[in-house]
């Protein structure tokens, strides 16, 4: 397989954080892809900063592009969509970091996958939580072969940072994400909706950066926005959207002690 993988990353103040990012992507295995960097209007150095090192690199797999508008990282990876050219569509966040065969080992997983089920079209990988240094902590998440809506309802470990999607199998806009918090979430809710299985592959090929992204006073928050995938997006009644909520919170507590 050695088709074109579109890879979007939105960028908001990154500066810290974008270079490694994007050198992760340059060392994967895998060489055939574009980089669609969506700058989102940063309040810092983010858009100098990949400007300088795009025209250092003389890399022209490497976009940049802005997003217009205030619409956040769903806008921007809308953006990205809109721009994509390739048959795969993957999602890589600002400050996360890619082990080298990440996306080999994903493209490989889902070759496989669709010699068994040709409709095969949406893979997700394990991951790591690592320090705002990208030092890995040795907390690895796993991930389970398959995952149904239903299953996925009570089983938020789909790390956008590790999903990889076929747009032969999957309709790009079911891959648009809905402007509302954890739109991640949503999107691959409404994937699997349409009766689609989302493939896992249990192995660590992504670095989670958490500096910024689990501050306690977040907590409160990030509770309130599952509530409401479960009420709004997933159109739940309240006593199914309290079991599938008492799931996630079990589960999200085992991945983070």
């Amino acid at each position: 397989m050695n088709q074109l993988v579109s890879i979007i990353i939105p960028v908001y103040n990154a500066e810290k954080f974008i270079e490694k990012t994007i050198d992760s992507v340059r060392k994967q295995t895998y060489t055939n892809w574009e980089l669609l960097l969506v700058e989102d209007s940063s309040t810092d150095r983010t858009l100098e900063v990949m400007t300088k090192l795009a025209e250092e690199l003389k890399d022209d797999r490497i976009i940049i592009t802005r997003q217009d508008g205030d619409n956040g990282a769903a806008g921007a990876r809308n953006k990205g969509l809109e721009l994509a050219k390739g048959r795969f569509v993957t999602y890589l966040d600002a400050d996360d970091l890619w082990v080298p065969d990440k996306l080999e080992k994903e493209l490989y997983f889902l070759e496989k996958l669709q010699k068994k089920d040709p409709e095969a079209g949406f893979v997700f990988s394990g991951y790591e939580f690592a320090d705002e240094n990208a030092v890995g902590t040795g907390k690895v998440v796993h991930v389970p072969k398959t995952l149904n809506l239903k299953q996925a309802l009570g089983n938020t470990t789909i790390f956008t940072s590790t999903v990889l999607l076929d747009t032969e199998k999957i309709d790009k806009d079911l891959m648009r994400m809905p402007y509302i918090k954890s739109e991640d979430t949503a999107t691959w809710w409404q994937i699997l909706k349409t009766g689609k299985l989302a493939y896992g592959l249990d192995e660590n090929l992504v670095l989670y950066r958490r500096a910024g992204k689990s501050l306690s006073s977040n907590k409160i928050e990030a509770l309130r926005r599952i509530w409401n995938l479960y009420r709004k997006v997933a159109e739940l009644s309240v006593t199914a959207s309290c079991y599938y909520f008492v799931l996630w919170a079990v589960r999200a507590v085992k991945r983070r002690t």
